[in-house]
């Protein structure tokens, strides 16, 4: 397994909807991945048939989700490039596999562990929008019934 991205929402580096998702350009460092905002454009533009999304702090694993890609044969990089219409549901089946570390607290409030469903990306509405979505949480206008 290789790191293609970490979020770190409190480094002061900006990711923003339209900022490092794609730019084609690296962002971070190794050293720092798990601790501030990473991407790793040669394993961002990999064709990839499986994404894990984990959540941690400071590399310590929270909890971890697991998903397999309908379309194994594009990049993240092409996945969130296609924002024309975006709403895309790119997964099928919820996750295949998922953990979640003893005494985790808050994960009913998390956007991503405490829903089910598959992953969308680039969904947005009006002029605002998120880049990772489940299908079991609340979507605006969805119409995916």
């Amino acid at each position: 397994m290789v790191l293609g991205m970490n979020l770190n929402p409190s480094d002061g580096h900006v990711m923003g909807y339209d900022e490092g998702w794609a730019d084609d350009d690296d962002i971070g460092d190794e050293e720092s991945a798990l601790l501030k905002d990473y991407l790793n454009q040669t394993v961002w533009d990999m064709p990839v048939k499986y994404i894990a999304i984990a959540r941690h702090q400071r590399g310590l694993l929270d909890a971890v989700k697991v998903f397999v890609f309908k379309n194994g044969d594009q990049s993240l990089s092409q996945r969130f490039k296609d924002m024309d219409p975006g709403r895309d549901i790119v997964t099928v089946g919820g996750p295949i596999y998922g953990y979640t570390a003893p005494g985790v607290h808050n994960l009913a409030d998390d956007p991503v562990f405490g829903v089910g469903g598959d992953l969308a990306f680039n969904w947005g509405y009006g002029n605002n929008g998120c880049r990772i979505v489940l299908t079991g949480g609340y979507l605006v206008t969805c119409g995916c019934e």
